[in-house]
This record gives C-alpha cells, sequence and structure tokens, in this order.
C-alpha cells in the first residue's frame, strides 16, 4: 500500500509540474490573441472531450503526465491567427512562458517551504538517518541529533564532518552530539572501505532549519533558484575539469525521480528528521528543485524543447530573416525523436543502475 501511495503521488506531483509548463504556453498564447485549438489532461491517445470555451477543446487523455496545448497554426505561418503567424517577439514569449511558469511555481514552493520550516542553518550538521548495522547505528546515533564535534575538532559546516571523518577513517573518534537538551559523547570507528552508496559513519546528513519571516523567504527562494541556475551552467565544466564525477552527475529520468521522491517520501516520514512535525520538507523541497530544473532544462538550446525554438527565432529577431518553417518543423521532429530515444536509454539505466539503492 506504501507503494501504491507513493507512486499515486507521484503521478499527480509530476503530472501538476508539466501542466503548469503548458499552462503557461495556453494563458501566453491567449493573452497574445493566438488561438488555441487544443488544451489536453493527460496525454493522446484522447478519451473524452471534456469542454470547449473560448474556441478551445478541453479534452482528457488516456496517458496521465501533464497537459500539452495545440495553438492555431502552430508550425504553418500561412495560417492567420495562429502561432507560426504572429510577430516573434510574441512567439518569444509564448515559448518563454512555459519555463517561466515551472521557474515561478518551483519558487512558490520553497518561499512555502522556507516559511514552514525555516531556512538550513549552514553552520550546524544534523542526522536524518542511519543505515542499520553501520558504525554509527552501533554507537547510538539517532535522526535529530546535531553532530557538534568530532574529537576536539569543533563542527561547523557539512564540509568540515566530511573532511575531519575522512581524515580519520579506520581510527576510533569521540563524537559529542546534542540530542534535545543533552550533550552526549559515543565512540564510533569511521570505515576505511564502506559499502557502496554509504559513507564512513552510514549516516544521512543536512543543516537543521531556523524559523525565518516572508521577507526573508522570498528573496531565499529566488537565491536558491538562481543558483541552482548557475549549478546547470556550470556543471559542463566542472565535469570537464574533473571537480564533479559523471556518477554525481548523471542524467536521471522517470524512474529515477520517482526513486528520489520515494526516498524524501521515507524521510519526510520521520518525524525527528522534521523540523515541524509533519511538514513535507523533502517532497517540497525535491518537487520545488525538480518544477525549476524543468523550467531552465526547456531553455536549453535542444531542438523539439523551448530554448531550440527560441534558437531558431533569434535570426528573425534580430536579423529580421526568418528560417524557412519547413527547415524548423524537420529540426524539431529529429529533435523530438532524438530526446525519446535519450529518454528511453535514460529509463532503462535508472532500472538497471539505479541512482538510490532499492
Amino acid at each position: 500500500m506504501n507503494f501504491i501511495s507513493t507512486l499515486i503521488q507521484f503521478v499527480v506531483f509530476l503530472g501538476l509540474l508539466l501542466f503548469f509548463h503548458e499552462f503557461g504556453h495556453f494563458l501566453a498564447s491567449r493573452l497574445a490573441k493566438i488561438e488555441v485549438e487544443e488544451f489536453g489532461f493527460g496525454l493522446p491517445p484522447r478519451i473524452v472531450r471534456l469542454f470547449r470555451l473560448g474556441g478551445t477543446d478541453f479534452t482528457l487523455n488516456w496517458i496521465p503526465f501533464g497537459a500539452f496545448v495545440r495553438p492555431k497554426g502552430e508550425n504553418d505561418p500561412e495560417v492567420p491567427g495562429g502561432m507560426a503567424a504572429a510577430s516573434p517577439w510574441v512567439r518569444l514569449g509564448v515559448l518563454l512562458a512555459g519555463p517561466a511558469a515551472n521557474i515561478l511555481v518551483g519558487v512558490l514552493l520553497l518561499v512555502i517551504m522556507f516559511k514552514m520550516v525555516g531556512m538550513p542553518n549552514p553552520s550546524r550538521v544534523e542526522v536524518l538517518q542511519t543505515t542499520p548495522g553501520s558504525p554509527a547505528a552501533v554507537a547510538g546515533l539517532k535522526p535529530g541529533d546535531l553532530i557538534i564535534q568530532v574529537n576536539q575538532v569543533a563542527i561547523n559546516s557539512i564540509e568540515k564532518l566530511q573532511s575531519t571523518i575522512q581524515s580519520q577513517a579506520g581510527k576510533e573518534v569521540t563524537l559529542t552530539i546534542q540530542r534535545g537538551n543533552q550533550v552526549i559523547t559515543t565512540q564510533v570507528t569511521p570505515r576505511a572501505n564502506p559499502p557502496q552508496n554509504q559513507g564512513p559513519l552510514g549516516i544521512s546528513i543536512n543543516n537543521p532549519y531556523v524559523p525565518i519571516s516572508w521577507f526573508q523567504a522570498v528573496p531565499s527562494a529566488f537565491d536558491t533558484a538562481y543558483q541552482q541556475l548557475v549549478a546547470l551552467v556550470t556543471l559542463p565544466a566542472k565535469l570537464i575539469s574533473g571537480q564533479v564525477s559523471g556518477s554525481q552527475a548523471r542524467v536521471v529520468g522517470v524512474v529515477g525521480i520517482y526513486d528520489f521522491y520515494s526516498q524524501a517520501n521515507k524521510l519526510d516520514a520521520q518525524a525527528a528528521a522534521t523540523p515541524v512535525e509533519g511538514a513535507p520538507v523533502f517532497r517540497l523541497s525535491l518537487i520545488a528543485t525538480i518544477s525549476i530544473a524543468l523550467g531552465f532544462t526547456n531553455l536549453l538550446p535542444i531542438p523539439a524543447l523551448d530554448g531550440g525554438r527560441i534558437l531558431f527565432l533569434l535570426p528573425e529577431l534580430f536579423f529580421h530573416k526568418r528560417i524557412p518553417p519547413r527547415y524548423e518543423n524537420l529540426v524539431n521532429m529529429i529533435g523530438f525523436t532524438a530526446v525519446l530515444l535519450l529518454m528511453v536509454f535514460i529509463t532503462i539505466q535508472d532500472v538497471i543502475n539505479p541512482a538510490i539503492p532499492r
């Protein structure tokens, strides 16, 4: 039953993110006086037409992921009042509206999350969970513990804890932890060669949260989105320079995202690991991150994505020279096929080599 519940939640949240993306395109099209022939809930084939409003058929479709919009004359500039016949600036606005909707939804979710649970305190390290049988579990560490010291070294960041533990691998160390109002010491021996996907101690850690106001939550959410953009833009350079390994930067598909959502669901179920009892901290954070990533990724100059279509607009915007629609349509069709094949490959990798061990 837990699997079914988690799967239903996952389908709903992913579907909503895709729906908001398409709703952004729909709203921008209508504001620009471009007719929209169909707004579909889910993906074809169609089950039924729900109703018709303002010249748009609202339909229900069989594949329960997201939505789609079909503007009039999307690829044919000869159709009057259609998408392709609109000015390049109007088309640019319509194309940007989908990614912008995802980014704004992600930022809004971050604002809500930050206000509910506060902001991470980067100077403190909290235990989220311990792996059964690991050195941390044997030493008695529990979710919610704050790690204050390792031997006589004060721990003031996650990076400080990681580097200190690594330097003491194979040696017994004394951990000083805060559990509620108690300060406790315990001995533990970090593993020099831990099992795959486990660290020397066998714990998941994070920064604990501190309360903030709405005025702090809004800029913090936008700053988080900006940092996510910076990470995306600088990732290729970090891969080339070796700062980030290929395994850390691997792309995940629907199956991989489900694995992350399932893990976030489990973390939220641990009351001690949530700053506010019952607050879906990890799920909100993950959904916000995915929504923002969906927005930024769609702006990449890849054919069939919004960014690829924007790329074809640039000569028209700056040089008033339009690329013939037949060439644009051909490239987008090839790009769409390539993206589908890539998604199949990524999904297979998610199954045979999951990002999170099952």
